[in-house]
């Protein structure tokens, strides 16, 4: 019988072995996956706008509460009780209005996504 010879493969230490280096300042290349661009932040003024766009109640049931309050505060300074009444009447109605504001925007933002 012939002696089976085996095929000598040479060993590979770690120092002939050529990883590429990490570079943290960049993110990790992933076959076939191309990252996106981050989107620009929105600033304060372009977010109220879209929101107020999206749903133009609820900033002008804001409105309405803090012009009752403001009003209602000064005729109560002013010793215009029965005014002062009615104003503050005013606010509750104004903040309940808001409050269903929102709740349809939610609702509506929320069938909208369907």
């Amino acid at each position: 019988m012939a002696a089976a010879t085996t095929p000598v493969v040479p060993e590979q230490s770690a120092s002939t072995t050529h990883l590429p280096m990490l570079d943290i300042s960049k993110p990790p290349v992933i076959d076939g996956f191309t990252p996106l661009s981050r989107p620009r932040e929105e600033t304060f003024q372009e977010k109220f706008m879209r929101k107020s766009k999206e749903n133009p109640f609820v900033p002008i049931g804001c409105l309405g509460t803090a012009g009752a309050l403001m009003y209602g505060l000064r005729a109560f300074k002013q010793g215009k009780t029965r005014q002062s009444q009615l104003l503050m009447r005013g606010r509750i109605f104004a903040q309940g209005f808001t409050v269903v504001a929102i709740i349809f925007g939610v609702f509506t933002t929320a069938l909208k996504k369907d």
